[in-house]
Order: C-alpha cells, then sequence, then structure tokens
C-alpha cells in the first residue's frame, strides 16, 4: 500500500526516484508525485492522479536537474484521488515537502489546531495536516532545527507512518520515520536510497537498513545516517544487512504479467520452502523455530492463527492439518476483528500470525495484544526482517521469493507447505502421526513440487481455453469440502481480486441452505472433487447443480469417471492424500482466474483498489 522512493547522491535522482515508483507499482495506488531539490535548493513538486507514466509525462522537464529527491505512489485513505490529494504535500510556507505511507488517526484534531492558528490546507489528506504540524514547531522556536522539528511532530501523532521530509532550508538532508510501515535505507558509496522496500536500490547496492519501529533517520552525504528513537532522542547504532533479493527476482523473464510469472514458479518455490527443512532420507522435518519451542507448542491449551485474506485461507487449512496431524486445538481469526471483541488469551496459548508482507497492520495490532496478554507469537511470513519478523517470539520464512503481483498464488502454496511441516513436525513429536505414516507423509510431499509441475503443463492451455467462456460472467461459485473448502474460498477471491467478476466460496455442503436459489443456467460453479476426502457426498452435490442446468467446472483427480461424465468442463490434478490436494488444486483456479481477467482486459498485476502490503487498519 503506497510506495516511498528517495534518493540523494551523484546520480539524476529524478531516474532513480521514477524507475524507483515503477518498481513499487505492485503495492497497488492511484497516483504518484516526484519533488527534487533543484536550483536554489528549490523544491520542484510534480504530481497526478493515475499512474507513474502520467507522471513523466507531466514531469520530464525535471529530469537532470538534481542530485537529491523523493517521490510516491498514493492509494488513497483520506481523499478521493486527485492531482491535490496527490503526494508530496508541501507546508504552507512551501519550504518543506513530506511523502507518507500510513494514516493520522488524530489529524482531525490538529488540523482544527493548526487552523486556529492560521494554517490554510490545499487537500484532503492527513499528510498535509503533518507537515504544517512540522513548519508549526519551526515557527513556534527558531531555534528548532528541522530534523528536531520533525520528531516532535511525530511525537504529537498517532496511528502508522512511513515519512519521507525535505526542507529548501537544510539542503541535501532527507529525514525520515517509521511506526508500523515499513522503510528501508540502501546504502551505497557516496549515495543513499530510500525506500518502501528494497526492491528500488537493488541494483545499485546489497547494503540496507531496515528502520526499526519507533525510529527516525537524518541522512546526508556529508554526515551519513544518524538514526534516533522518536520519544527520547537515543541514538540508535544502525544494523547494516546484506540483501538477498536480485534483480532478476522482481524483473517478468519473459512473462505476460508478474502473477503469471509468479503461478509458474510454485514448483520452485514449494521446493524451495521445504529446503533444508524436509529431510526424507533422514525422516526428519528440521525446522528451527518450532524446534526450539515443541514443548510450547506441546503443551499448548490452543492453537489461534491469525491472518487477512489469502493468507486467512491458508490459514484455514491450517486448522485441519494441525488439528487432524497434532490433535491440538486451532482457532483461525480475522486479525481485523481478532482485537476488537475483546479475545480471551493466555500465556498458555500459541498465535500464529501469516502474512505474506509481514507488515499487515491488522495482523500486527493483533499480535501486539496477543503479546500483551503473554501468549507465544510464531510468524509465518515471506519478507525477510518485516515487521511481523521482529515482533514475533520464533517463526518460519516461506521462502517464495518476491511476490510482485498484488493477488498472491506462490506465497499462498508456501504458506500451505510451512502449515503442513508444522502440522506434521507437532504430530511426530506428539506421538499422533506414527513413524510408518509420518514416512509416509513426507515422501509424498517431497514430490509435491513436480505435482505442481505436471499440473501446469497439462492444464495450461485447456484453462485458457476454458477461460474464453467466461468473459462476460457476472458471477461464479466455488465449492469444496473438508480441505478443499478454504481452497474454494482462495479460488473466488483470486477471480473476485483480479477479474472483478463476484465470486463467492463455499463449503459444498452449504450449497442447500441459500446458493442454490442463485443456480440456474448462467452460473458457473467451479467443484473441487478429488477422488480423497468427500467424493461421494461431491457427486450428490455436482447431481443437485446439474438438476438446476448450472455449468459445472470440475477440478477431478486423472481417469475421474462419474464427476467428469457430469461436468461441462473437466480439469485433471495428479492424485494426493487430501491433506496435499489445496495446494495442487489452488494452481488451475489461479490460472483460471489469470486467464479470464486478462481476456476482460483487466490489469492483472495491478487490480483496482487493491494494494500488495496493507499497511492501515
Amino acid at each position: 500500500m503506497c510506495g516511498i522512493v528517495g534518493y540523494t547522491g551523484f546520480q539524476d535522482a529524478y531516474d532513480i526516484v521514477i524507475n524507483g515508483l515503477r518498481r513499487l507499482e505492485y503495492r497497488g495506488y492511484d497516483s504518484a508525485g516526484i519533488v527534487l531539490e533543484g536550483s536554489n535548493n528549490k523544491l520542484e513538486v510534480e504530481k497526478t492522479k493515475g499512474k507513474v507514466d502520467d507522471l513523466v509525462n507531466i514531469s520530464k522537464e525535471l529530469k537532470g536537474t538534481a542530485k537529491i529527491g523523493m517521490g510516491h505512489t498514493r492509494w488513497a485513505t483520506h481523499g478521493v484521488p486527485s492531482d491535490r490529494n496527490s503526494h508530496p504535500h508541501l507546508s504552507n510556507n512551501g519550504k518543506i515537502a513530506i511523502v507518507h505511507n500510513g494514516i493520522i488517526e488524530n489529524y482531525d484534531t490538529i488540523k482544527k489546531m493548526l487552523s486556529e492558528k492560521g494554517f490554510t490546507f490545499q487537500s484532503e489528506t492527513d499528510t498535509e495536516v503533518l507537515v504544517n504540524l512540522i513548519q508549526y514547531f519551526m515557527d513556534l522556536n527558531p531555534e528548532i532545527d528541522f530534523p528536531t522539528a520533525v520528531r516532535y511532530a511525530l511525537n504529537e501523532v498517532y496511528g502508522a507512518y512511513a515519512i519521507t521530509v525535505l526542507h529548501e532550508d537544510y539542503p541535501g538532508i532527507l529525514v525520515v520515520g517509521r511506526l508500523g510501515s515499513p522503510l528501508a535505507i540502501g546504502i551505497g558509496d557516496k549515495e543513499y536510497f530510500i525506500a518502501s522496500d528494497a526492491s528500488p536500490f537493488v541494483e545499485f547496492t546489497k547494503e540496507a537498513i531496515y528502520l526499526e519501529e519507533g525510529h527516525m533517520a537524518t541522512i546526508s552525504l556529508e554526515n551519513g545516517v544518524d538514526i534516533r528513537t522518536i520519544t527520547e532522542n537515543s541514538k540508535i547504532q544502525p544494523e547494516i544487512q546484506q540483501l538477498k533479493l536480485n534483480l532478476e527476482q522482481i524483473e517478468k523473464g519473459g512473462y505476460e504479467h508478474f502473477m503469471l510469472k509468479e503461478i509458474f514458479e510454485q514448483p520452485k518455490s514449494v521446493h524451495d520452502t521445504m529446503r533444508g527443512r524436509l529431510l526424507v532420507d533422514e525422516g526428519i522435518i528440521k525446522m528451527a523455530g518450532i524446534w526450539d519451542h515443541l514443548e510450547r507448542f506441546k503443551n499448548a491449551n490452543r492453537i489461534i492463527i491469525i491472518a487477512c485474506g489469502t493468507s486467512w485461507h491458508a490459514g484455514l487449512i491450517g486448522e485441519y492439518l494441525i488439528e487432524e496431524y497434532a490433535r491440538i486445538p486451532v482457532e483461525v481469526e480475522y486479525a481485523s476483528e481478532f482485537r476488537y471483541r475483546n479475545p480471551i488469551i493466555t500465556d498458555k496459548d500459541v498465535v500464529i500470525a501469516i502474512s505474506q508482507s509481514g507488515e499487515t497492520a491488522d495482523t500486527m495490532a493483533a499480535l501486539k495484544l496477543a503479546k500483551e496478554k503473554g501468549a507465544f507469537i510464531y510468524g509465518i511470513c515471506n519478507v525477510v526482517d518485516s515487521s511481523i519478523a521482529r515482533i514475533t517470539d520464533a517463526g518460519s520464512y516461506t521462502h517464495a521469493g518476491p511476490e510482485i503481483g498484488v493477488a498472491s498464488t506462490k506465497a499462498f502454496t508456501a504458506q500451505l507447505t510451512i502449515l503442513t511441516l508444522i502440522a506434521f513436525k507437532l504430530g511426530k513429536h506428539n506421538g499422533n502421526l506414527g513413524n510408518a505414516d509420518f514416512m509416509s507423509l513426507i515422501a509424498e510431499l517431497d514430490a509435491i513440487p513436480k505435482r505442481i509441475e505436471e499440473v501446469l503443463n497439462t492444464t495450461h492451455e485447456q484453462i485458457k481455453e476454458i477461460a474464453k467462456d467466461f468473459v462476460e460472467t457476472t458471477n461464479f461459485l466455488y465449492l469444496g469440502r473438508g480441505y478443499n473448502y478454504p481452497a474454494a474460498l482462495e479460488g473466488a477471491l483470486k477471480l473476485k481480486e483480479i477479474s472483478y467478476i463476484h465470486a463467492e466460496g463455499y463449503p459444498a455442503a452449504e450449497m442447500k441452505h441459500g446458493p442454490i436459489a442463485l443456480i440456474d443456467e448462467n452460473m458457473p460453479i467451479v467443484i473441487i472433487a478429488p477422488k480423497r476426502g468427500h467424493y461421494d457426498k461431491i457427486v450428490s452435490n455436482v447431481q443437485e447443480i446439474k438438476a438446476r442446468k448450472g455449468k459445472i467446472i470440475a477440478v477431478v483427480n486423472k481417469g475421474d469417471r462419474q464427476v467428469s461424465e457430469m461436468a461441462d468442463y473437466v480439469i485433471e490434478i495428479p492424485e494426493t492424500s487430501e491433506c496435499f490436494s489445496p495446494i495442487v488444486a489452488s494452481v488451475p483456479l489461479q490460472l483460471l482466474a489469470y486467464y479470464i481477467a486478462v481476456y476482460r482486459g483487466a490489469n492483472v498485476d495491478q487490480p483496482r483498489n487493491l494494494a500488495k502490503s496493507v499497511t492501515v487498519e
């Protein structure tokens, strides 16, 4: 959600910022802007509703004019997408510029105070309030310098933010700060980069500082990076990390869209998630985060899984896995609801947080509450050194690699892989999973990347053709039972996210309790019907659908006859144990959503109104 890029050094700041904003387009946005410190240190600002290309069209003359600057892609929160609500925002005196991710929750109170002091506002945003609050502190006491004024202002606001600020009276200086929204500082040779993640500067440096929660930094070529706490102004020794990200990972590699590339990367991403953890020949699962805390898991009253969106669907499947194989009670909660219902949490509970980005604001807030109550916190995320990774007591990275497409694909199957490993590890340790069954299951899990590859190779072209028949469709139903009920939810989510077709997922048995009223010859129903599980019940559901002339797209095992003979479209997947079927079945559902969206002309990688990293509650 939103993207920040900043630069100071010897290169053309315009090029660095614009190219950096392009790298952050995957996060989702509706407007873009840039500010440069030009000749005589004057701030040059251009911003517009629309895409980075629209910004380039109005700002080309700024190319080559500055060595320091910053830019922003905005996802609207306060105020509609418009030129005037776009970032950067300037203070009333025109000397201070700011870009901001997040939400200032008490902006209205501060705005009223500033209005009484004579400040005026050109936009509807909370961000313009913050930049004028910085000016207010500098006007109030001329002895206060620019970084101090920023710190004073940040101590007056609450909410979530990552900010970068320029002041024309303090040339060559960038001030940044974060609370609840990520910010990275790239350390180059006589140059510094600022970005919401490392992708904008990965080609220039492999060294980065990930600004910690509640910290701010003053950055200049003369004095380097000075990091301090926002509340106490205590100086912090920065921890410089080596980036593992490379340029190839964040480029399309010949695919039309990042989403298609990431769908086809799943054999590798699932394998990488298991690599070093699943040792089939030795008959063991090695997971440091679990191994070091096995007794905590074993003796837990319950496990609470907290997540949002696609990660919540993964959590539902994790509930099935852990309860079946480890026999530990599991509850799955929407993070956005969890903290607001006064939940009962004790120090006997284990909380597992799942987030692709590791920055999901609702999940972070729920974790903080659980931590305050004494629960043990375990994280599953994809982004190294993300906020959730830092707040948890232990955890596992999925190692799926950068996921640029807003609609999650490979991160989802990687999350399922981690949850499967956890369930098998705990089940073996608890004695609920016998050695023979354990060995059989881990051998089958080890083969899942090949099963995914087989699905991609055998269904890709077929699904392209199926998708053409549903370009004008307005509604879909997705049905599954057992492990495949959450897979149906995820399939429906993928379709609605990127094609804008209304789609709902249901447990197949619940069809009779309402959704069956919607079924007619115009209603397509995707039904996940593998042989293992509840096949006979699924057959009955299919018969009920056919009696009402619904169009059936069936995902079945190879060689299936009964469901296939009743279905209008058949997509075959390899047979697996029931617990693995959501991983394998999700792949054709991802392809189906992708191609329907492509044929409808939708922006697959950047669907409207959505953001990759949701850093506001």
